[in-house]
């Protein structure tokens, strides 16, 4: 039986070393939470023993290009097909602890920012590998650019994807003063509170590693390699809870995304921003429990 507070390890995943904070009974059902830019598995201190308490193996990775994980150069590596490999290569690299491995093993999915995207995409691409999957203020990579085309609104909220495709310059930015303007960013996008002092100088430390900023940046900066779309409706069952006070994303970016859902639902967040995680832990954790360790098809939660 492991604790419900994480413990951590490095871990080989397809030429990577990943470095995972774990909790939860080991013969749990495992349940994979992805963080978003530029957070790392810190994202989830808040998730992590709720969930595993209620009986979930839970595994935090560090991100490639983040925290203490691996930083493959070029940003071909970090391509949306390659960021979802990495996913289904981790639970691969778990399912060996069991000493039963099948390559086959099917395990619950939560994510949240650009770990959002990324679940979307082994949903998408994996479905026989996803039990469920449930999106924190992510929209479905197939979705963005159409809507965002059709809501300028939204194109004037991501003019900073624009800023982060230059070489050099926003690594410049990003890094000065200590991080301070990723410090700001985040302070700035949140209620007071939500972010600590020692929360951010945790994160600042992730990012003061060498080639930290650059590949993060460089998940936004694959954006424009080609991509096949998703194929077909997703069928894992799909819950999205979204924040609507988000600085970054719109509303309706919620609603787009789960026309793509075979069975999907949504749960709002009225007085949440783009960190809703943090900012309203004990609803978030009460749903994602409630979702997660549902047996069947599908458990709807009402509207917040």
């Amino acid at each position: 039986m492991m604790p419900t507070e994480p413990v951590t390890r490095r871990i080989p995943v397809r030429g990577l070393t990943l470095s995972i904070a774990e909790a939860g009974p080991a013969d749990g059902p495992l349940t994979v939470l992805l963080h978003g830019f530029p957070e790392t598995w810190w994202g989830w201190r808040h998730q992590i023993g709720p969930l595993a308490g209620a009986g979930l193996r839970v595994v935090a990775p560090d991100q490639r290009g983040y925290g203490l994980s691996s930083r493959p150069d070029g940003i071909a590596a970090y391509h949306l097909d390659r960021l979802a490999d990495d996913v289904i290569g981790l639970a691969d690299a778990l399912e060996q602890d069991t000493g039963q491995v099948t390559g086959r093993a099917r395990f619950r999915l939560v994510g949240h920012d650009w770990g959002g995207l990324v679940a979307w995409w082994v949903a998408s691409r994996h479905p026989e590998r996803v039990e469920r999957v449930a999106i924190l203020n992510a929209p479905h990579p197939d979705v963005f650019g159409a809507y965002a085309r059709r809501h300028p609104s939204q194109m004037v909220r991501s003019f900073y994807v624009g800023l982060f495709q230059l070489p050099g310059l926003p690594e410049a930015l990003l890094r000065a003063g200590d991080c301070a303007a990723l410090r700001r960013a985040l302070t700035n996008s949140s209620r007071p509170g939500a972010f600590s002092p020692h929360d951010l100088d945790l994160y600042a430390a992730a990012w003061r590693r060498p080639g930290a900023i650059t590949t993060m940046l460089n998940w936004y900066r694959a954006l424009r390699l080609p991509r096949e779309p998703a194929p077909g409706p997703i069928r894992p069952p799909v819950l999205v809870l979204w924040g609507e006070r988000d600085t970054a994303l719109e509303r309706g970016l919620a609603a787009a995304s789960l026309r793509l859902c075979a069975q999907g639902t949504v749960r709002y967040f009225p007085n949440a921003t783009h960190w809703l995680q943090h900012e309203e832990p004990q609803a978030v954790n009460a749903t994602l429990v409630g979702f997660l360790t549902a047996e069947g098809p599908d458990q709807r939660p009402g509207q917040a």
